[in-house]
């Protein structure tokens, strides 16, 4: 396994040395095991963090979970936790009324609002911000949450700036992810941020992850976005134009993939995505930007990875494809 090269300071003050994944009734397993095998592969190679899993239990229960199945050798709530503790909460399956009026959920709650402030981190998996919201832990804060669940949080904590279409949110040291899958990009963000973006890149790569995205990107991203049909000619051209985004293809060439002509190409691509094969391309090239600038690298770098001739091309593109322009979503990152 590769050696982690150098420790780079958490999102606090303080070196996280614990993560520690609460674990609600009903808990949706790849909301844990996505997060959770990230951060195993980083500790492997080379992250100083141990992990621990608690839940509203009894000594010798097993934890509920969404699939019926369940889950052995978690702890209990402890009643202390490290000042270094990373806290991960987890989702639930159910309407945010179902995340909550449980008594066990009412538990995780409580311990919740006696453990997850005191200036720890905190992260929360999907419906996980229900239970933090319920806590206090999201007051005046930015946050988000499965897409079904945004109004919910909103009504349970008015006072919070709840976005959609994000697949993190990081406000201090609170961050809030989208549904599900999404808790593997927060688990890579928060592991490039308590290592380094290289061991991020490392645990990604591990995982087969295929694309990451970070904080400001969409829920939906531009790798899955167009892809609900079952046009099997036109997926073959997509899965061409996602595997090399940063090639110029002529339509001639991408007619050859998809068996049939320009024309036909042309017409049957924007029925089957809802949008132009100039657009699809472009939007891979602007995820491949996104992530060269999230990575810190210079906007001519950006340019580069993404396949363009300068950084006024990239401009150009971004200005009429994303609204606004490269230099401002540097500055975000």
């Amino acid at each position: 396994m590769a050696v982690l090269p150098a420790f780079a300071p958490s999102m606090t003050s303080s070196p996280i040395t614990e993560v520690c994944f609460v674990l609600p009734p009903a808990l949706i397993l790849l909301d844990l095991a996505g997060a959770a095998d990230a951060f195993r592969i980083a500790a492997s190679m080379g992250l100083p963090v141990r992990l621990r899993m608690v839940a509203p239990i009894q000594s010798g229960e097993a934890a509920s979970t969404a699939l019926g199945v369940g889950l052995t050798g978690i702890e209990p709530l402890p009643t202390q936790l490290g000042e270094h503790t990373l806290i991960v909460v987890c989702g639930a399956t159910g309407s945010g009324e179902a995340v909550l009026s449980s008594p066990a959920s009412k538990a995780l709650v409580e311990w919740l609002r006696q453990h997850g402030g005191h200036g720890r981190s905190l992260a929360c998996v999907c419906s996980g911000a229900l239970l933090a919201g319920a806590a206090g832990l999201l007051d005046g804060r930015r946050c988000t949450t499965h897409h079904s669940l945004l109004d919910t949080l909103r009504r349970l904590v008015p006072s919070a700036e709840v976005l959609d279409s994000r697949v993190f949110v990081e406000d201090g040291e609170v961050c809030t992810s989208a549904g599900i899958t999404a808790g593997i990009d927060l688990a890579l963000y928060l592991i490039a941020r308590l290592g380094s973006p290289w061991l991020a890149a490392a645990v990604a790569r591990e995982m087969a992850v295929y694309m990451r995205r970070a904080s400001g990107d969409p829920a939906l991203s531009p790798w899955l976005e167009g892809r609900n049909h079952m046009s099997m000619a036109i997926h073959r051209v997509q899965d061409a134009l996602a595997k090399a985004p940063d090639q110029d293809w002529p339509l001639a060439r991408l007619a050859d993939i998809g068996h049939m002509s320009v024309r036909s190409l042309t017409r049957h691509f924007r029925e089957a995505s809802g949008m132009s094969i100039n657009r699809y391309h472009a939007s891979l090239r602007l995820a491949l930007a996104r992530q060269a600038l999230a990575s810190g690298d210079s906007v001519e770098r950006a340019a580069e990875r993404a396949g363009l001739g300068s950084a006024r091309q990239l401009r150009r593109l971004w200005s009429v494809h994303a609204g606004d322009s490269p230099a401002s979503a540097r500055r975000r990152h």
